[in-house]
């Protein structure tokens, strides 16, 4: 048996699986926690690598590696390898007026053609620029700039600091992948280049940018590392309903300031019940703190990307999340530039591309609704399925923390149509489901007026594991709605990319089905909520 690692090293944590490389069989796993914030000192993120790969049994026996991660994070770094200030996350705030300088200079039809996006806050140009203002003795210092699993990449492969590595700082040896390049505002799915006049407009000077690698690419090949013993690894508490989305504290300071802060896959799913390495094979028996020599390494991928590989979603596939707050993205053969900036025209790590929306309001809709009825998540679920489709034109508008997609920063939410027959538990009950999924259908609206065709979709997180979700799903979307087994797709995905990189072919590996829901679309349900719903 051929083994692979997969890793996710997200906003809260850090996973890894070992699989099979043929099979796709999990044979054992390992996490470790992430501290809370919006800085991040990067030796963080590679303590708790090591102590999830020590707590999934060591590498002795894996033959490759590949590291997905959070997206857009800021690691700059000077001429000696060195972390210059801790890295901003996609969850920081405070280069929201950076993201409105650049727009004001360059366009944002003009960003979108160039780059596919338009910057906002969570995005790595407009924290390069706040950088440059904020602290212009770090700017100048600035020799190389990483995102977080291209950092923790170069450091698996034996660079960093002189003092802390076997091959020192060779900045040019910096690797990163299409997907997580797509997020910087400073590299063209189009072209599949950098952007180097936005990308020193942002900065205020040239620097090392990271190689970008193609799908099945490998980085290099590990050195022996013997690492430093870490801390115990901390449990990491799972987050109710969030299915991938950063904490619920983050989420709501990137909703304050109107951010699309894209679902991070954080807090994600308890995996018992779901897959079981007990008695696995090549369980390594005596794991230790060393990392082997002669690993290949995997290009990497942005989170979100890597979900999507781990999840085998293709061409038409369109992946919905809800979570504390909700994503909507899809499999397309074509780029995409939204100079509305609602759909991130990002590249996936497959070699095709990942248009993503981003809603702020998701699972805590129902989080709010059950606290108004007393009730739980199964309660409330059994509730909605007594009441009809439509709710007897009960609908929710649930703008509970302002909005993404529609821009609307300021709104509350509504409650429409209350009458005698809809003024009822499961009504209420059912309007929250069901505005619910209206906004993440709004998002697919979205998507597909980019021109991208909806074939399936995936609908995952913790919600998703609701009875009365997955039916109300079929009844609101138009197309076909399968729910994935609850799993550890980001890390999945890496783990796929690894087995790619080290037989040249993308592998096939099962994705089991929690459920099908049949499909019985109701135009009722968009049809009312789209009459009430407020405009930007």
């Amino acid at each position: 048996m051929t083994l692979v690692a997969g890793v996710d090293s997200s906003t809260q944590s850090c996973k890894v699986v070992i699989r099979d490389a043929v099979t796709g069989a999990l044979v054992r796993s390992g996490r470790a926690a992430h501290p809370d914030g919006t800085e991040v000192d990067p030796q963080v993120w590679w303590d708790a690598l090591n102590s999830a790969l020590l707590d999934a049994g060591g590498l002795e026996n894996v033959a490759a590696i590949s590291i997905a991660a959070q997206q857009h994070g800021m690691v700059v770094l000077d001429r000696a390898g060195q972390v210059i200030r801790p890295a901003l996350l996609w969850n920081d705030t405070r280069s929201a007026p950076a993201a409105t300088a650049l727009i004001a200079e360059v366009g944002a039809g003009e960003y979108a053609r160039r780059t596919g996006v338009v910057p906002v806050a969570s995005f790595t140009a407009t924290k390069l620029r706040w950088l440059r203002d904020a602290e212009p003795a770090n700017a100048a210092r600035v020799a190389a700039v990483a995102l977080p699993h291209d950092w923790l990449t170069w450091r698996l492969l034996g660079y960093g600091p002189t003092a802390t590595s076997p091959l020192g700082p060779n900045l040019t040896a910096l690797t990163t992948d299409r997907s997580d390049a797509s997020g910087t505002g400073y590299w063209s799915p189009l072209t599949g280049e950098y952007d180097l006049d936005l990308f020193e407009r942002a900065l205020g000077h040239a620097a090392i940018l990271p190689r970008v690698l193609g799908p099945g690419d490998s980085a290099g090949t590990t050195v022996s590392l013997t690492v430093a013993p870490v801390a115990p690894v901390a449990p990491v508490a799972p987050v109710a309903n969030a299915g991938g989305a950063a904490s619920a504290a983050a989420a709501a300071a990137a909703a304050a300031a109107n951010v699309a802060g894209p679902n991070q896959f954080d807090g994600d799913f308890d995996e018992s019940g779901c897959e079981t390495t007990e008695n696995a094979p090549f369980a390594a028996k005596s794991p230790s703190n060393s990392i082997p020599a002669g690993i290949a390494v995997g290009a990497g991928a942005g989170d979100n990307a890597g979900a999507a590989l781990g999840l085998g979603a293709a061409d038409g596939d369109v992946i919905v999340s809800i979570g504390t707050s909700g994503t909507v993205f899809a499999v397309t053969d074509h780029p995409v530039a939204d100079s509305t900036g609602t759909v991130a025209g990002f590249a996936d790590a497959g070699g095709l591309f990942l248009p993503l929306v981003a809603t702020l309001n998701a699972a805590r809709v129902l989080d709010a609704v059950c606290g108004l009825l007393g009730v739980d998540h199964d309660e409330l679920g059994r509730l909605a399925l007594e009441a009809r489709p439509g709710a007897h034109g009960l609908v929710l508008q649930p703008y509970f923390e302002g909005e993404r997609t529609p821009n609307l920063p300021d709104a509350t939410a509504s409650l429409f149509g209350l009458t005698l027959a809809s003024a009822t538990r499961p009504g209420l009950a059912r309007a929250a489901i069901e505005g619910l999924l209206c906004g993440l259908a709004d998002g697919l609206d979205a998507v597909r007026a980019q021109g991208v065709e909806v074939r399936r979709i995936l609908l995952i997180g913790g919600a998703a594991q609701n009875p009365a979700v997955r039916t109300i799903a079929a009844e609101v979307f138009d197309a076909r709605v399968v729910v994935p087994t609850p799993g550890e797709y980001v890390a999945d995905g890496a783990a796929a990319q690894a087995a790619w990189t080290l037989t040249g072919h993308r592998p096939v590996w099962p994705v089991s089905l929690a459920a099908e829901p049949e499909s019985d679309f109701r135009p009722v349900i968009r049809a009312q909520y789209v009459a009430h719903r407020t405009q930007p």
